[in-house]
């Protein structure tokens, strides 16, 4: 039956580590000076004193969290609704209807999730027009950093001037044809405009789909047909460190193919001027009737404009992430949820206090950047930084020269990007003043020991603690983090702790559920309020996806172990998705774009290790009578996997596979385990594991000797 509550686990209270557990050298020396890493990573480090003491906070201790987090699950409902009160409601939610309400198990019915549905608000009021009228008009919203630092185009945006931008963006949107429950897309570069549209859509009770600037015409092109856009909000380009992107002509190709092969017609583009296009460069190409400049878009509109109520449980954005199959899953997230996880999330997990200032690194074409650029920030009327550019230009100091500019609080960035600048050397950190660092945020996959240790000595000097999130663009927001509170113990490489309201379990591959320590499928057994709630024209194939393997529970896709302590420890992905410098790609659609090319039969991919991306991909590449391999053809793959994805889709190594072709069952299956195990250069002896299920087992002896070659 739909459930309406949830009892607390029996492993949801956090047990404190006693003292002399605790890692004594993780302490600052009493002159603040860098602290000298230790020979090996630590195993724990409580959460620094000089942090605790840094600020106020808005839950101090674990014993806080427990209590708190204890009735989040006891009683989900009374917890959430009481902090859903905290913001503004047009129209509150029925008091006969059960303000929670779901059914994760497809076998009772069709799988959903509600929140406060029937109450009425609208996430853009409450992200700008609540905090002008407090008196928070003249609070910078945002300080713009642009990719080159002495290009001049630095800028700071109060709260009162964003409203005034966003209500002119959504006058222009409407002008364009934008209707409530219309979607908008943008692909766009990093900067102030981004989150101005996605805000401007939500005051008008559209939808929007961001499609981050990096993805090919052909990847644009899908899903402006999927998200059914009629209005496509792009730049004429961006620079990106020293190399300059076209996105215009990109955006213009995905047009075209869209109408040509999705039979689907985009009816506006509003392009904004970046600022940093080339002197000398050819003019951008402007089609009469469809295309217009974002000044002349807004020109004349009015500052002010009226606010459209939507239901909580109506959608706010539509954001395509890769899935298991060859098509991008249209993740879909409403309003009211979202709005309460997004804001929770962000207080909580960075403990953000008036007069901090949050740094968050990620585009806004990825989750991230929706909840920890656009939206949990701007709902707690925090000060943040947008940043245009990459972390290694014009040297792997950038982000900290950031930090000291602005007296950044808080950073939030991926594991990848602090594997790549601890490589570039220390000196990069410490020619910069980074004292004003209190949380050192990390997203988008397991963060290794070694990364984690030198982001919290180098770059926190051991006063700043880490949070190390574990989210999905499915979960909305955070649901597993080390909340920084007195008592807590960290451990490198661990999310630790369920945020209030989670309830993870893990499972063994029948199902069952793992007790105490150990490892096993990480599920969540009742929702949050940002939970996805449908796939984009698709909730057959949104329950099939993540509710039909265990029936009752959310499943993440992901495996964990559960150590000692209660603490999560995340494993790394159980399905076909690859995690590559934190972002999910899915290995059907890279296979595809990769048998594209004439000569190749055949092809399979898997993920290995790296030491900067976390996962690189390894393809194993069949290839047809007559064709060899060689520079020429792996020349070839890259450019297919450019055009039908993007060049975030690299692959890394790629080995040529002879006439016996893939190890796979008598039913076809490709047995991934086995090429996972001889892409790191396993089985040689003797430790494949069972192959009886092989249709011919001597496929092994070829691809153990062409590993390499």
């Amino acid at each position: 039956m739909p459930n309406t509550t949830t009892d607390a686990p029996a492993s949801s209270v956090v047990k404190p580590h006693p003292p002399e557990m605790e890692n004594k050298s993780a302490d600052a020396d009493a002159c603040g000076a860098p602290a000298v890493p230790a020979a090996s990573p630590p195993k724990e480090v409580p959460v620094p004193a000089a942090y605790l003491e840094s600020t106020s906070h808005h839950l101090p201790s674990l014993d806080e969290y427990n209590a708190l987090y204890a009735r989040s699950v006891a009683d989900p409902a009374a917890f959430w609704s009481d902090i859903a009160r905290e913001f503004h409601w047009h129209k509150p939610w029925p008091a006969d209807t059960p303000p929670i309400a779901w059914n994760y198990d497809p076998r009772a019915g069709p799988v959903f999730t509600h929140f406060w549905k029937g109450g009425q608000t609208n996430i853009c009021y409450n992200a700008l027009d609540v905090h002008v009228a407090a008196g928070g008009g003249d609070t910078v919203a945002f300080f713009f950093e642009p990719n080159d630092p002495d290009d001049g185009r630095a800028r700071t945006v109060t709260y009162a001037a964003l409203l005034a931008d966003v209500c002119r963006t959504a006058h222009a949107l409407r002008a364009a044809g934008v209707g409530r429950g219309d979607a908008v897309v943008t692909y766009m570069p990093m900067g102030v405009e981004l989150p101005t549209v996605m805000l401007a859509a939500a005051r008008i009770g559209a939808v929007h789909s961001v499609v981050f600037g990096g993805f090919s015409p052909v990847a644009l092109a899908g899903r402006l047909a999927a998200a059914n856009a009629a209005v496509m909000v792009t730049c004429d380009g961006v620079r990106r460190g020293s190399k300059w992107i076209d996105l215009k002509a990109v955006a213009d190709e995905a047009v075209a193919i869209a109408a040509r092969e999705h039979n689907h017609t985009v009816r506006s583009q509003i392009v904004v001027a970046s600022g940093s296009r080339p002197a000398g460069g050819e003019d951008v190409l402007m089609t009469p009737g469809r295309d217009v400049w974002w000044d002349d878009a807004l020109q004349g509109h009015p500052s002010t404009c009226d606010v459209v109520w939507v239901d909580a449980e109506d959608p706010l954005f539509c954001l395509f992430t890769s899935g298991s199959t060859g098509a991008p899953k249209g993740i879909v997230h409403t309003v009211g949820g979202y709005m309460v996880g997004a804001a929770t999330t962000f207080k909580y997990s960075f403990n953000y206090m008036p007069g901090d200032v949050f740094f968050c690194t990620a585009d806004c074409g990825w989750i991230t950047g929706h909840t920890y650029v656009t939206y949990g920030p701007l709902l707690n009327r925090a000060t943040q930084v947008v940043f245009e550019g990459i972390p290694t230009h014009p040297d792997a100091g950038r982000l900290w020269g950031i930090v000291a500019k602005y007296g950044v609080t808080a950073v939030y960035t991926a594991p990848t990007a602090l594997r790549s600048l601890k490589r570039a050397g220390d000196e990069f950190v410490t020619s910069h003043n980074t004292s004003s660092l209190k949380i050192l945020g990390t997203v988008g996959e397991p963060i290794n020991p070694e990364a984690w240790d030198w982001y919290y000595s180098i770059v926190g000097n051991r006063r700043a603690t880490v949070v190390d999130s574990y989210w999905q663009t499915e979960t909305g927001g955070h649901v597993v983090a080390p909340l920084p509170v007195a008592g807590l113990v960290l451990k490198p490489g661990a999310a630790q702790l369920p945020h209030f309201g989670v309830v993870p379990a893990l499972l063994d591959d029948d199902g069952k559920v793992v007790e105490g320590e150990g490892s096993g499928h990480l599920v969540i057994s009742a929702p949050w309020p940002s939970a996805l709630r449908t796939l984009m024209g698709d909730h057959k194939r949104m329950e099939s996806i993540y509710f039909t393997r265990f029936p009752g529970y959310y499943a993440t896709g992901d495996g964990a172990r559960r150590d000692a302590d209660g603490h999560l420890w995340l494993t790394g992905r159980t399905d076909d998705v690859l995690n590559v410098s934190a972002h999910l790609l899915g290995t059907a659609e890279i296979e595809s774009a990769i048998v594209a090319v004439p000569g190749i039969a055949e092809s399979a991919v898997v993920g290995v290790p790296h030491e900067v991306t976390g996962e690189a991909i390894y393809a194993f590449v069949v290839l047809m009578p007559g064709t060899k391999g060689g520079d020429a053809l792996r020349a070839e793959i890259t450019a297919s996997l450019r055009v039908r994805i993007g060049p975030i889709a690299r692959v890394e190594t790629i080995q040529w596979v002879g006439a016996r072709g893939l190890p796979k069952t008598r039913s076809g299956k490709i047995l991934r385990r086995l090429l996972r195990k001889i892409a790191v250069g396993g089985g040689r002896d003797g430790d494949l594991g069972d192959v009886s299920t092989l249709a011919d087992p001597d496929v092994l002896t070829d691809l153990l000797d062409g590993y390499g070659k």
